[in-house]
């Protein structure tokens, strides 16, 4: 039977969500509500998991994970929980997986959200948040010894009476945004791969299939809701609060909880897309490079295109192959712009076909299994195909010395970003990327490694980081280097906000200071990329 003062610490709690979803408490009321519920421990009233003995109050995120699971029932899973196991295994790398929290917190509103992040100021508690969780390295979106939020029900679609406009929960994965949207036509611009989140994404930028016209998922987002570090809970627009737009426009985790997405959406019916593979030889990959070059000068004339080159070792044939994954907006096959690709000769395999979006996101996700070990580097350089021979030779030399690890996929995937695509950039006073047509056109480039053993951790790592720094070191010797470095991409030791120029960062540093006086995102939330 709960007493009187158990009654009314949970009427203190749950009486602003009944009284309006975006009414939110102070740090000073949860504080105080914190010490009630530690008093009533102390008294016997209530016990907890952390120590049901009441020898020892709980304190850190002992404190935090008890007080949100008496505040807020049923979101919280402690670890050798059936939730806890199944929430720990969403996670695409083995690396994230191994992160264990003390317990993961799976609100189900914003609201919900805004009490986690004051309780976690209030104790202290480091804490990490989860959106789909395809980050590569440990700590991004899962944390050791400190509170996974978990935005996995945070997973609602709607589009607006008008149908330009749909609200997309933060916790969604992309799969579900375009199966929801499919059958009316209709579509966002969001992630390639099927299974990877809406959160990361679009904070980090975001490029799409249909970027060539659109821009990048950053560049598309009409307005966010965010949970900030005082706890309230404010829809954020280019008009409402233009220099915050601005940072969620790339900046990544570094100025609160993004809870809702509301894109922008345009009509969208079938496509043309899929790959053709070759076994590598220097005269396929010269004529896929050369049309590479190509598509990205010649892209503004039709925006419908866009390629991703894909280098690959294929560790049970001993052999490199290369993949043309061409993509083009309308269910046209063979489209003259795409012609460059299309006749070279010796392809092995080909799905090109008409689909549509989801089909298209599942087949990448298929071509990137989870549950391995994983990196992931960044890196930009400008148009050549000749430097793009040189990064592939690099990448394949330093492939080759670890191409006998347990498991290993080596691969690189060069993707244009021409000049009617920078030009989206600009969009509502334009994104915090730095990257201008000046620049134009430029080459994305992923270098991935995936394997099996963490003995081989080091030396992998080591092989990654050297086709950066060689290839970063070849293309400014041929005047062809670029500085900045995607954050979806990027390994942990890439400097990844720097790279967005030093105007841009120290605009970003400048909203953080604003909005984040304490330094809640930077200190509190200490994984992925900061700002300071």
């Amino acid at each position: 039977m709960w007493t009187s003062r158990v009654f009314l610490l949970l009427v203190g709690i749950f009486g602003l969500q009944v009284a309006s979803q975006n009414e939110t408490l102070t740090i000073d009321e949860v504080s105080l509500q914190i010490d009630d519920f530690l008093q009533l421990i102390q008294n016997g009233s209530l016990s907890t998991r952390a120590d049901s003995s009441r020898s020892l109050l709980p304190s850190g995120c002992s404190l935090a994970c008890s007080f949100l699971s008496f505040a807020l029932p049923g979101q919280i899973a402690y670890p050798g929980s059936t939730v806890y196991n199944f929430e720990e295994s969403r996670y695409w790398s083995v690396q994230q997986q191994s992160n264990s929290p003390t317990c993961r917190f799976s609100p189900t509103d914003a609201v919900g959200v805004s009490v986690a992040v004051l309780a976690l100021r209030v104790t202290q508690c480091k804490f990490a948040v989860k959106s789909g969780g395809h980050a590569t390295f440990a700590g991004a979106s899962n944390i050791d010894a400190g509170v996974t939020i978990d935005l996995i029900n945070f997973n609602q679609v709607a589009v607006s009476a008008n149908k330009k406009e749909t609200a997309v929960g933060a916790g969604n994965i992309w799969h579900d945004v375009y199966n929801y949207l499919q059958p009316k036509g209709l579509t966002v611009i969001g992630g390639r791969v099927s299974a990877i989140g809406v959160g990361g994404l679009t904070t980090g930028g975001g490029m799409s299939f249909f970027s060539g016209r659109y821009g990048w998922a950053c560049d598309n987002v009409n307005k966010y809701q965010v949970v900030f570090a005082d706890g309230t809970i404010r829809d954020v627009t280019y008009s409402s609060y233009p220099d915050l737009y601005f940072a969620l426009r790339g900046g990544g985790n570094n100025f609160g909880i993004v809870t809702r997405f509301d894109l922008a959406t345009y009509p969208q019916g079938d496509l043309w897309a899929g790959a053709e593979t070759f076994f590598y030889t220097p005269e396929t990959a010269a004529e896929l490079n050369n049309a590479f070059y190509w598509l990205n000068i010649n892209a503004p004339s039709d925006p419908y295109a866009q390629v991703i080159l894909a280098y690959a070792y294929v560790q049970s044939f001993d052999k490199y192959v290369v993949a043309s994954d061409l993509q083009y907006g309308k269910p046209i096959a063979n489209p003259p712009i795409l012609k460059n690709f299309t006749d070279t000769p010796g392809a092995i395999a080909s799905t090109l076909r008409v689909t549509n979006l989801t089909g298209l996101t599942v087949e990448f996700n298929n071509s990137n299994p989870g549950g391995f070990r994983q990196t992931y580097w960044a890196g930009m350089v400008k148009n050549s195909p000749t430097l793009l021979t040189d990064i592939v030779a690099i990448f394949m030399e330093e492939s080759n010395k670890v191409k006998d690890a347990s498991g290993i996929t080596p691969s690189i995937a060069i993707q244009g970003v021409p000049l009617n695509m920078i030009a989206q950039f600009s969009k509502n006073g334009g994104n915090a990327l730095g990257i201008t047509a000046a620049d134009g056109p430029l080459v994305l480039l992923n270098i991935v490694y995936s394997w099996t053993s963490a003995a081989d951790d080091a030396r992998i790592m080591a092989a990654a980081r050297a086709v950066v720094a060689r290839s970063n070191a070849t293309a400014y010797a041929q005047n062809l280097g670029h500085p900045y470095i995607y954050m979806n991409y990027a390994a942990l030791e890439q400097l990844v906000l720097p790279s967005y120029g030093q105007k841009n960062l120290a605009k970003l540093r400048a909203t953080s200071k604003k909005y984040d006086p304490l330094g809640v995102w930077q200190k509190l939330q200490p994984g992925y990329f900061k700002l300071f």
